[in-house]
């Protein structure tokens, strides 16, 4: 491969999702190395004077200063577009700073949102807390619910917001439909894709305007970093997000950069892995558990929709236990190979108890509403031998009584 040829989209384009999640956006100095460069760097230096004022009035290409650009960045948000079949990215500093920009970038006083109840806690935070400070209305509506979305639309209405599979209910929202009525009533879709990534679901194909990410989940995948990344239109991130981004300074840093383009050489092979373990291992605790919210099992009442949108079921489900917060508890105290942690998409498997963690900032109205409970246990299915997996599971349920 030529120096420049991972930036060369006339070539890459024509590659398959997992050669471009190795190649592309690869960009090689003079030295001509193999693995990405880490330019560690602030800012950058210029021949004349009369360079560097073409380069900030945007007449000639070139780094400025590493709050705009960065090698290593610009390598990263090449390979993310280019897995999204976006025409352009921009990483972020971490998940919420993509969330938070993809909306605020785009929003102003007097502008509604329409919103899935179902959320990730700091993205239902935004929502009910953070925009109306500014004046932003907003409507949270069961996303499942193809009518909802209609019936909230407003003359000011701006923006449909959801996640799909929605964390960590795993409510899946119909992306055909719900991003076509945004786009045939001029509103824009922000769809969180952070649970399935590019390689299991792609959101652009189902006509969202706009994807976000939490890039420390699935994408680095090893729990080392935090990093999120806005995908969409050259127009909207140059003419839109990129002006909120240069001012407000959420912005990447170089050596998380590299880490994430190191965990997407291995993206592919991780999410098919870990959406196989996850579906052996919800086939293997389902009778013992009071419920079983797992899209990749036939008992979801999605599961057809959820396989129509995504290639595969994802790492991460959920269950709940009838004991309440004091079962759930014992089941994680009683876990001996699975960690006890908030975070997914790591490649180790890890639990947690969102009403007492992911969720706890948002109200316990809400968290009722959107179907959060206190016997709920979230689990990321890493990369372990499912049978492992399962054995410490069943020891956990039976020491609790299940």
């Amino acid at each position: 491969m030529k120096k420049t040829t991972g930036f060369d989209r006339s070539k890459t384009k024509n590659w398959h999702p997992a050669t471009q999640a190795v190649r592309g956006g690869t960009w090689r100095s003079e030295h001509g190395e193999t693995s990405e460069a880490l330019f560690l760097t602030s800012g950058y230096t210029y021949d004349n004077a009369e360079e560097v004022a073409a380069r900030f009035a945007g007449e000639e290409q070139g780094m400025t200063y590493s709050r705009l650009q960065n090698p290593t960045v610009a390598m990263l948000e090449e390979r993310i577009a280019l897995m999204e079949g976006a025409e352009a990215c921009r990483t972020q500093a971490t998940g919420m700073a993509a969330m938070t920009t993809a909306l605020l970038c785009q929003l102003s006083a007097g502008d509604h949102i329409v919103a899935a109840k179902a959320a990730f806690g700091s993205c239902r935070w935004l929502v009910d807390h953070l925009c109306p400070r500014f004046g932003i209305e907003t409507t949270v509506v069961d996303g499942r619910d193809n009518d909802a979305w209609e019936k909230a639309i407003q003359s000011n209405t701006k923006v449909f917001f959801f996640e799909t599979p929605a964390n960590p209910t795993m409510d899946i929202v119909d992306m055909k439909h719900v991003c076509g009525l945004a786009r045939a009533h001029g509103i824009a879709s922000v769809v969180d894709n952070a649970f399935a990534t590019a390689v299991l679901q792609r959101p652009l194909d189902f006509g969202a305007d706009v994807v976000a990410y939490s890039a420390t989940k699935l994408m680095e995948g090893q729990g080392r970093v935090l990093a999120g990344a806005v995908c969409g239109t050259e127009k909207f991130i140059n003419d839109v997000l990129l002006p909120f981004q240069r001012n407000t300074g959420p912005n990447l840093s170089p050596f998380n950069a590299w880490v994430v383009l190191k965990g997407l050489e291995t993206l592919d092979l991780r999410a098919r892995r870990q959406s196989e373990n996850a579906l052996s291992v919800g086939k293997a605790i389902e009778g013992r558990v009071a419920r079983m919210l797992h899209p990749g099992l036939p008992s979801h009442p999605q599961h057809n929709l959820a396989m129509s949108q995504s290639n595969a079921c994802g790492p991460i489900f959920s269950f709940v236990l009838d004991g309440g917060r004091e079962q759930a508890m014992a089941f994680l105290n009683a876990l001996e190979l699975v960690d006890i942690s908030n975070n997914i998409g790591d490649s180790r498997s890890l639990c947690c108890h969102p009403w007492s963690t992911t969720h706890y900032g948002v109200s316990e109205d809400a968290r009722i509403d959107m179907g959060v409970v206190e016997g709920m246990l979230r689990i990321n299915i890493g990369l372990e031998d499912p049978r492992d997996i399962i054995a410490d599971l069943d020891q956990a349920l039976t020491k609790v009584g299940l």
